[in-house]
């Protein structure tokens, strides 16, 4: 344990429950580990994608995290999370299909590509930022190469991981672009697709396409869980203390 006391914060997290999405599963399992042995308690509220349209529905959560189980009901309400989260300094992690919508809303909102489309949510769109994988990763696992100096690399701990994934859909266009307009994509495969996005600046703006909630049986959380959970503490605490 890494502190005598338990320090708390609150977590939306973003994303249409069920019981056969493997990673909602570990929910649980993941908070309690992090309580146990990190004494990092997060007060986990689950919001319903529908229920994430509403404009102040992420506002005043110390982090925000948006997991897989796409396609959502409302990608209009997982898009609102995650431009909430960025514009207002939430620590936010975005996994498997949270990374794909984290990179959808930067590109629309930030660098202004506003017809670009999942291909999961919207297959006959012209212009497709998040487009089928050429080889499915559902049950596979991966190398992730991260770069030096980046936030992901502080967050694992290493330049290289080994990760497990379930998803058939991944960026490929616009890339450019994104990095142009400051989003860093910090993480990649060992054929040079991206993997990881992050944003500077940001007190913690993390995405990855693997899902770090699979990592081993859930008892000990994976790196990148436990550094938004220390971010997510963080944020409490700068909160209080401006209240005060």
């Amino acid at each position: 344990m890494t502190n005598s006391a338990a320090r708390t914060a609150t977590i939306a997290l973003v994303g249409d429950r069920s019981p056969n999405v493997v990673s909602h599963t570990r929910i649980p399992l993941i908070l309690d580990a992090l309580a146990l042995r990190d004494r990092l308690v997060l007060d986990a509220y689950w919001i319903p994608s529908e229920d994430a349209e509403a404009a102040d529905a992420v506002h005043g959560f110390d982090a925000v995290w948006v997991l897989p189980g796409s396609p959502y009901r409302s990608e209009a309400g997982v898009l609102r999370a995650i431009r909430t989260a960025r514009e207002e300094g939430i620590p936010f992690l975005g996994t498997c299909g949270g990374f794909q919508h984290a990179l959808l809303e930067y590109a629309r909102d930030v660098c202004g590509l506003t017809r670009v489309a999942h291909a999961e949510n919207d297959p006959d769109a012209e212009d497709l930022l998040i487009e089928p994988l050429a080889c499915s990763l559902v049950g596979h696992e991966a190398a992730v190469r991260v770069e030096p100096g980046t936030l992901a690399e502080s967050a694992i701990g290493s330049g290289r991981t080994v990760e497990r994934y379930f998803c058939s859909y991944g960026p490929s266009r616009h890339l450019d672009t994104l990095r142009a307009h400051g989003l860093r994509l910090s993480g990649h495969d060992e054929d040079g697709h991206v993997r990881v996005a992050e944003l500077p600046g940001h007190p913690f703006f993390l995405a990855t396409l693997f899902q770090p909630e699979l990592s081993g049986d859930g008892s000990r959380p994976h790196p990148v869980i436990r550094a938004l959970a220390r971010a997510a503490v963080a944020h409490a605490t700068e909160r209080v203390r401006a209240s005060v």
